[in-house]
Formats: structure tokens, C-alpha cells, sequence
């Protein structure tokens, strides 16, 4: 318990350490989740609008959460080197697959009724995609982004293995913090993933019509 106490201390002492940290922590963890939505969502959002490649999403997803994060920056400082497009490259395959996952659900199991009748009032499939599909997905869409958000930040601790930086620097460095800096950079971290999950959970509301949220939660 005085351990855990003395974290604060640290925090306090080391603010202007911890706050450095934090920023290469965010601007990795920020970048991976930013490549994953490019990579993942499109094509996600396009299986389930045409309603093929379940085998594949499940695949993908599957593979991904079998893979521990620290063997996949092995993987990779083998094939890019110690830095930080190692740690970006084995974060974003990481996040790929809940993204994925949920872009494809979220457009597939939209009512086909709804669809149908897009269809018969003579909507064009982009039509259909952008204005039934898309705002009745978002808010199982936002939970594979969330769920990718969260895992990419408590992950990029181990940046520090291959020299990415970020608050894992403090975290697998006990000999040079002591162990209530490893705790202190820890509380940061998990303080950051929870906001995080709170700015997508937030984005999520805002852009979902009201609609579709109150008969989610009726």
C-alpha cells in the first residue's frame, strides 16, 4: 500500500518526465488505430454491405488475438529494426481485427428489410450504404473501435522492448523508477485507455442518429 501511495509522489516529482512519455505513448498509439481504421474499416464496411467474407473477418480475427503483441514486435524487429514503424506495424496488426470484425457485423446484420426497401424506392447501393446501412451501424462499429483504442495503448508499454518509446520506458525500467514509478506510468496508462474508450463511446453518441441509440437502449 505505501508503494502504491508513493506513485503519486512520483508523479508529482517526475511530472514533466511522465508527461513526455506520454505524448510519444499517445502519438504511437494514435498512429496504429489511425492505420488500422484506413486499412480495416472500408474493407469491413464493404463485406457486410455485400454481405460476404464472414470466413474471412473471422479468420483475421482470430489470427490476430492468437498473436501475443510482444511475439509479433519480435516478429517484426527481426524485419524493420528496433524503432518505431516495428512497434507501429505490430500495433496495427492488433487493432486490424476487432476493427474488421465489427465493420463487418455491424453493416451485415443491419434488418434486410430496410435494405430492401431502400432498394425498391430505387437508392443506389451507395445510397443504401451511406444512408440506411452506415447510421444504424455505427454503434456496434465504434465498439470494435473502442475495443482496438484501448488494447493499441495498453500494448504500446511494450514499445520499449524494441525502442519505441512511450510510457513503457518507465514501466519495464524498474531499476532506474523504482517500483512507484512503475506504478505511477502504469496508472497513466490505464487512465489513458479508459479516456480513450470515453472519446469513442462520446463520438459514438454524437454521431449515431437519436433513433438508433434509444431503440438500442428501449
Amino acid at each position: 500500500m505505501h508503494t502504491f501511495f508513493a506513485s503519486f509522489s512520483f508523479m508529482a516529482d517526475h511530472f514533466g518526465l511522465l508527461a513526455d512519455r506520454t505524448v510519444d505513448h499517445l502519438q504511437l498509439s494514435a498512429a496504429a488505430v489511425a492505420v488500422a481504421l484506413v486499412l480495416a474499416l472500408p474493407l469491413g464496411v464493404w463485406l457486410g454491405h455485400r454481405g460476404k467474407g464472414s470466413f474471412l473477418t473471422v479468420s483475421i480475427s482470430n489470427i490476430g488475438r492468437a498473436l501475443p503483441s510482444l511475439a509479433l514486435i519480435a516478429i517484426f524487429l527481426g524485419l524493420l529494426g528496433i524503432g518505431f514503424v516495428n512497434v507501429l506495424t505490430a500495433l496495427v496488426v492488433m487493432a486490424v481485427p476487432p476493427v474488421l470484425t465489427h465493420a463487418y457485423l455491424s453493416v451485415e446484420q443491419v434488418d434486410p428489410d430496410l435494405v430492401r426497401a431502400g432498394r425498391g424506392m430505387g437508392l443506389t447501393e451507395w445510397q443504401i450504404l451511406t444512408r440506411i446501412e452506415l447510421p444504424l451501424a455505427l454503434p456496434v462499429l465504434f465498439t470494435g473501435i473502442r475495443i482496438a483504442a484501448v488494447y493499441v495503448i495498453s500494448s504500446a508499454t511494450l514499445a520499449a522492448v524494441a525502442g519505441g518509446g512511450g510510457l513503457g520506458d518507465i514501466i519495464l525500467n524498474q531499476v532506474s523508477y523504482g517500483l512507484s514509478g512503475v506504478i505511477a506510468a502504469a496508472l497513466w496508462v490505464a487512465v489513458l485507455a479508459l479516456a480513450a474508450d470515453a472519446l469513442f463511446g462520446a463520438l459514438r453518441n454524437r454521431l449515431t442518429p437519436r433513433g438508433v441509440l434509444a431503440g438500442r437502449s428501449a
